[in-house]
């Protein structure tokens, strides 16, 4: 899964790599976690014809997404990710995944490698990168959520993976990542069909992203600074000290 990530780059960086879509100035944020608003990028109603500028616009939602038919959403779990194996036939996607298919920009994500108790390991928080730095775009599901009384609130989730290789002895999960070259089709809900941007959906390229060991402090929502994200030594589990037999009835002091 994907429980936090980081958006971290200047507005002139995502104008870059989103094809010259305007992006408000923003602070950076280290430690982006479920129900905040989250900045992602969908479809516009089309360019003008003759005209240069980008038909994709950049808004914010709240991530958890909540699907158009619940009728409260206390009474309905938090969806920050969506499994990307299942999110074309499973209700609480499947609209979002035919009409309003999302990216997401990020820096990168955390994750949190869980050894069993039995091990004698402590859990370790991982900052996971893109080696060549720079942004990196999430597939995304977005829903609008109308109350009984009109008002209405955008929401969102992150589509997951199986992970790759270099990730799997972290985690079983990944962010879906879409490519620059990618970026048109996936937002294309009018002319690509979810069936038709499956071959989107997969793990990225083992030696995408590298994973830096950091200190529990991500886990605190209230935490939000660069020091986040500063490598730390992963501490080794205590090994017991082998059990020795003494020698039959002679006692050492040595």
């Amino acid at each position: 899964m994907c429980g936090r990530f980081a958006l971290t780059v200047s507005s002139v960086d995502l104008r870059d790599v989103f094809s010259g879509l305007d992006f408000d100035d923003f602070p950076a944020r280290y430690n982006i976690a479920p129900t905040q608003p989250i900045l992602v990028v969908i479809s516009g109603e089309g360019r003008e014809q003759g005209s240069n500028l980008t038909d994709r616009r950049a808004v914010l939602v709240r991530w958890g997404l909540t699907p158009g038919w619940v009728k409260d959403p206390k009474d309905f779990p938090l969806l920050i990710n969506a499994r990307s194996e299942t999110a074309i036939g499973k209700a609480s996607f499947r609209a979002a995944m035919r009409h309003r298919r999302v990216l997401i920009p990020a820096s990168g994500f955390y994750e949190w490698h869980r050894p069993s108790k039995e091990s004698g390991e402590r859990p370790q928080a991982y900052w996971i990168r893109p080696r060549q730095g720079g942004v990196i775009a999430f597939a995304g599901l977005m829903e609008t959520w109308s109350s009984a009384d009109g008002s209405e609130v955008d929401t969102g989730a992150i589509l997951t993976t199986s992970a790759n290789s270099a990730i799997s002895s972290i985690h079983d999960r990944m962010p879906v990542v879409i490519k620059p070259e990618d970026f048109t089709r996936w937002l294309d809900c009018k002319t690509q069909e979810p069936r038709e941007v499956v071959d989107l959906m997969q793990p990225v390229q083992d030696d995408f992203f590298e994973a830096v060991p950091v200190s529990d402090k991500v886990n605190k929502v209230a935490n939000v600074g660069p020091d986040l994200q500063q490598p730390v030594a992963i501490e080794k589990p205590l090994k017991a000290p082998d059990k020795q037999k003494p020698d039959d009835g002679q006692l050492s002091f040595f």
